[in-house]
């Protein structure tokens, strides 16, 4: 049942995804391929998750970051300022996925500082494209609500030495969805927004799975979420050049 919600999950955010390329006709090769790429490779590792086969979930984890950094760089990251420190994000978010893959606290420790400097890139990517103050008001208080709900959540699953770090990272990766929101009070593209609240819902699952220590696997959701999330954000560069 698990498996079925998984590929249910997955194929959706697969079709959805490729239909916003097919949109631009004239999208590099590429890009098509680097995106198909990923998909296939997250498949891979949730179902090597799934099957507990490690070893293999640990490569395809990797090779599937490799994805989103070659959509960004095949659209055009190094053309623009935006595309430039947005590249930076995702590569500090391969770092992070990298890091978590280890068991360890200070695995978690270094993924969660990987993964806190690459929304800390994100934000500078936003405000260099452009946010509207009012969106950005706007979105705010929905956004912070959220957030304290969360850290209230996961304060009694969380060991004290990893309290402040856990309820920093949760404050910075809400920030990020409130600028990724503002770009679009000034026209940038819906997929920012789109990424970073993707990015912001997988995260509830790597908490999940991280400190409440659950028995539902709820990356089979939670990594679709995080790749999709990724591709939006890599595949904003070359919809940012094109405009």
């Amino acid at each position: 049942m698990v498996a079925k919600l998984f590929r249910d999950v997955f194929n959706c955010i697969c079709r959805k995804l490729y239909e916003v390329m097919e949109t631009k006709a004239s999208m590099d090769n590429r890009i098509k391929t680097a995106f198909i790429f990923t998909g296939v490779c997250c498949l891979v590792l949730v179902e090597s998750l799934l099957a507990n086969m490690q070893a293999i979930a640990a490569i395809a984890k990797i090779a599937a970051s490799c994805g989103f950094l070659a959509v960004a760089f095949f659209g055009g990251a190094g053309q623009s300022r935006y595309g430039k420190i947005l590249l930076i994000g995702l590569a500090l978010s391969f770092f992070g996925d990298a890091f978590l893959i280890g068991n360890s606290r200070h695995a978690f420790l270094a993924g969660l500082s990987a993964f806190l400097l690459a929304h800390v890139a994100y934000i500078t990517a936003f405000a260099v494209k452009g946010v509207s103050v009012r969106w950005m008001g706007l979105s705010a208080p929905p956004v912070i609500a959220c957030a304290v709900a969360v850290s209230t959540w996961l304060a009694p699953h969380t060991p004290p030495e990893l309290l402040l770090p856990v309820r920093l990272y949760t404050a910075v990766i809400s920030g990020m969805l409130i600028a990724a929101i503002g770009t679009r009070g000034k026209g940038g593209s819906v997929l920012i927004v789109v990424g970073a609240f993707l990015f912001f819902l997988s995260d509830l699952s790597v908490a999940s799975l991280r400190l409440t220590q659950t028995d539902f696997p709820h990356y089979v959701w939670g990594l679709p979420l995080y790749y999709a999330g990724q591709l939006c954000l890599a595949l904003s560069v070359s919809q940012s050049r094109s405009h």
